[in-house]
């Protein structure tokens, strides 16, 4: 699963037993050679699907981690790219790598339950961090997201088709889950990483819920499974102005 370049198994174990920032920040220098980063193919696809409503203005990428998803949509935006992540470590090591001098890439330390923007962006993505967020957090998050959105915005971010329980993916992933909760279940702080918690209705619910207009855009670069469902999905998620979030803008800024 790890190239030569990629962290060891001890580094693995203690990154799992401490907190999820603090993980990161141990993780961070090798985190590009591992698994968990998003792979290239699934930010093309992305961009490529967004193609048919860009080029945007502001852009974010929520929970950047070391950048690939900024790279990506620094192809989207002409005005400005804003990479968020509560992961210091990560954050430096995305700082770090060469960039074309436009769009203007900035870099913001922050929670994702808490952003400090305010109708700040045309776009938002977010690629492979929702498995770090509890179902009942979901319809917070959304909140931020949507009040971090112009009028019109668009957040958009991948969901790949569940494995069924007879594929072997569908028991690694139940394996893992369960073995997470029994690490937090004894160990403290908590590393919140439940990759089954993140259902597609339930994330469409609450996001309307939110305030977004929801649409679900099959990505053919992944192709189809038996039955002719698409492996990967992009959601796309258009915030309008009625429902809303019923939250506080408070000690948000603009950026």
């Amino acid at each position: 699963m790890f190239s030569p370049e990629g962290p060891t198994l001890r580094e693995l174990a203690v990154q799992a037993l401490s907190s999820v920032e603090h993980g990161y920040d141990l993780l961070a220098p090798k985190f590009d050679h591992t698994p968990f980063r998003t792979p290239a193919p699934v930010l093309d696809a992305v961009v490529s699907a967004l193609r048919r409503t860009g080029p945007y203005g502001d852009g974010l990428d929520l929970c950047c981690g070391t950048g690939a998803g900024v790279d990506a949509l620094a192809t989207l935006c002409e005005s400005s790219v804003t990479g968020v992540d509560f992961s210091a470590g990560m954050l430096d090591i995305a700082c770090g790598r060469a960039r074309p001098p436009q769009p203007r890439v900035s870099w913001v330390r922050a929670d994702a339950r808490a952003l400090p923007f305010t109708d700040a962006f045309d776009l938002v993505v977010s690629f492979g961090a929702f498995g770090h967020f509890l179902p009942e957090e979901l319809p917070g998050l959304f909140a931020q997201v949507h009040g971090a959105l112009r009028p019109g915005g668009r957040f958009a971010f991948p969901v790949l088709a569940p494995p069924r329980p007879s594929s072997p993916a569908f028991w690694m992933l139940l394996g893992f889950d369960a073995v997470m909760r029994v690490r937090n279940a004894v160990w403290r702080p908590p590393f919140v990483m439940y990759y089954r918690a993140f259902r597609l209705g339930e994330v469409r619910r609450e996001l309307e819920r939110a305030g977004f207009r929801v649409d679900l855009h099959a990505l053919p670069e992944f192709g189809t499974r038996g039955d002719g469902s698409p492996r990967v999905r992009m959601v796309e998620a258009r915030r309008t102005d009625r429902g809303g979030s019923g939250q506080s803008t408070a000690g948000r800024v603009n950026v």
